[in-house]
C-alpha cells in the first residue's frame, strides 16, 4: 500500500486539530453544540432493553490509555451495572489502575451506554449477588472459584431516542 502524501497527511492533521479544537470549545462537528446534560437515569423502554438477552462491551482503560473494549454479559440492579469476570483478569486490571468503565449494549438501532466509576468486589455476598443478577438475565454462570464482580456505580447514561430519561 502507497504511503499517503505530505499534503494528504497534512490535510489529515489539520481535520483533526480542527476537530479536537471544536469539542474542546463545547461544539460537535456533526451536531452544533455538545449537550452538558447528563442522567443516570432510563426510561421504562431503556430498562425493558437491558433486561433483554444481550451481550455488551465494556471498556476500560489499559495500562498505556489505550481503550480496552472487550464483549460481557451484564446486569442492571438499582442504578449499579455489575460484570461477573475472573481475578486478574486484563478488564480487573485495568480497573484496579483506573476506575473508569463503560458498558455499552446495542442490538440495530437501540443502543445505551452506562458510563461510571468502578470497583472490584471480591466478598462472598456480592459474587453470589451478581451471579444471581446473570442468571436471571442470561443463565448460571458455571462454577469459578477465582471469581469476582466488576461493579460500575452509574454517573451518566447515554442513548439511543426513548431509552434514557431526559
Amino acid at each position: 500500500m502507497a504511503r499517503p502524501s505530505r499534503d494528504a497527511r497534512r490535510t489529515c492533521m489539520d481535520t483533526c486539530i480542527s476537530t479536537l479544537d471544536m469539542v474542546r470549545s463545547g461544539r460537535s462537528p456533526r451536531v452544533g453544540r455538545v449537550t452538558t446534560e447528563t442522567t443516570t437515569e432510563i426510561t421504562a423502554e431503556g430498562t425493558r432493553f437491558v433486561e433483554e438477552r444481550h451481550l455488551a462491551i465494556l471498556s476500560t482503560m489499559s495500562r498505556t490509555g489505550a481503550i480496552h473494549a472487550v464483549a460481557v454479559g451484564f446486569t442492571l440492579h438499582e442504578g449499579v451495572a455489575r460484570i461477573i469476570t475472573t481475578d486478574g483478569s486484563q478488564k480487573v486490571r485495568n480497573i484496579e489502575r483506573d476506575e473508569r468503565a463503560t458498558v455499552a449494549q446495542v442490538d440495530g438501532a437501540r443502543w445505551i451506554s452506562l458510563v461510571g466509576s468502578a470497583v472490584i468486589e471480591r466478598e462472598r455476598d456480592a459474587v453470589e449477588l451478581a451471579e444471581n443478577l446473570y442468571a436471571t438475565r442470561y443463565r448460571r454462570p458455571g462454577p469459578n472459584p477465582k471469581r469476582v464482580v466488576i461493579r460500575i456505580t452509574v454517573e451518566q447514561v447515554l442513548g439511543s431516542s426513548g431509552m434514557r430519561a431526559r
